[in-house]
């Protein structure tokens, strides 16, 4: 029985590894997974920045900085007003920031820090609409995602020498950041 030579042997499994990864890269493109970051960051990031600008300018329905505070003094925060500026800003900031891909692991974890304070306001709601956190956490949770991910190639931060090659590192110490302001601000918070 004849037998291959290490040499054949290596030679027709490189080709054939070659073959698998060319079929593998065509069904999933890397511009498919960029537009797809695309999208959710422009969605989630407008959505944001919107929140912020009924906050701090009473935009879309929103109770601006007087309403907002009023809210805030409510729901158990101190310094009603100041608390609307500070969640208008990180709102509007971090949407924006997240929409065109600028420091994506700090704009992501902005939104995650303010969500987290959202979440615990609507917390005894039950999970869904009207009274409900369900919108607060799937807020919370694509702004986490794209913290981790970054932001994909159609980004600001693709033209930023640190953040040009995303890494993991950056977006869960960011996400950690996010998490541990939120907190602080909750013990604020009678």
């Amino acid at each position: 029985m004849p037998s291959s030579s290490p040499s054949t042997t290596a030679a027709t499994s490189s080709t054939a590894r070659s073959a698998r990864e060319d079929a593998g890269s065509a069904a999933t493109s890397p511009h498919a997974y960029d537009a797809g970051l695309l999208l959710l960051r422009l969605v989630l990031g407008l959505t944001m920045a919107a929140h912020g600008g009924q906050k701090l300018f009473g935009w879309f329905g929103g109770g601006g900085i007087d309403g907002t505070g009023q809210f805030f003094t409510m729901s158990g925060y101190p310094a009603g007003n100041a608390m609307a500026v500070v969640a208008g800003l990180t709102e509007v900031l971090g949407g924006l920031g997240l929409a065109v891909g600028l420091l994506t692991p700090l704009a992501g974890a902005a939104i995650v820090g303010t969500m987290v304070n959202a979440i615990a306001v609507t917390w005894g709601g039950g999970f869904f609409a009207p009274k409900g956190s369900e919108y607060e956490l799937l807020l919370t949770a694509g702004a986490a995602a794209l913290a981790l991910t970054g932001p994909g190639r159609y980004a600001v931060d693709r033209f930023l020498p640190v953040l040009k090659a995303h890494r993991l590192a950056y977006g869960a110490v960011a996400v950690v950041v996010g998490l541990a302001t939120a907190g602080v601000i909750l013990l604020l918070r009678k």
